[in-house]
């Protein structure tokens, strides 16, 4: 939806790693810091390809495949500063009721309609309150 409306629609991802899922921590701060060399949506779609079988093994050899500086990589997982981006999703998710993944909100409203026609609809739907709202302001 962000290529039909590139001035209107800002797409964020939060990431909300579930207790159930033991490596979706450290699977998390993997996109992230891969996201540090420009591929984080690459590594985030390996990860969901490969999730029954993540490892630390599984992460190098996908890092490997994607063309990452090994040794950037490997620091970058250790960075700190990932970490905490991931417990700090975890914890605005829970704050907003997110009960699991994947939760999407459109306007900070939960989204429940998961078809190109149901976003569609509900952002044309969010676009018009933004302009009849702001043609009211102006008058």
């Amino acid at each position: 939806m962000s290529e039909k409306y590139p001035k209107d629609v800002k797409l964020a991802v939060k990431h909300f790693p579930l207790a159930m899922h033991a490596y979706a921590r450290k699977a998390a701060i993997a996109a992230l810091a891969a996201g540090k060399q420009g591929k984080f949506w690459e590594m985030h779609e390996k990860i969901f390809q490969n999730q029954k079988g993540l490892s630390d093994s599984k992460i190098e050899m996908i890092a490997q495949e994607l063309g990452l500086d090994p040794e950037r990589f490997s620091q970058d997982l250790k960075d700190p500063s990932l970490g905490s981006a991931v417990d700090k999703d975890l914890s605005d998710g829970m704050r907003a009721n997110v009960q699991g993944t994947p939760t999407i909100f459109i306007n900070g409203k939960i989204f429940t309609q998961r078809n190109l026609e149901g976003f569609q609809q509900a952002i044309e739907g969010e676009l018009g309150k933004v302009q009849s709202h702001g043609a009211r302001s102006s008058h």
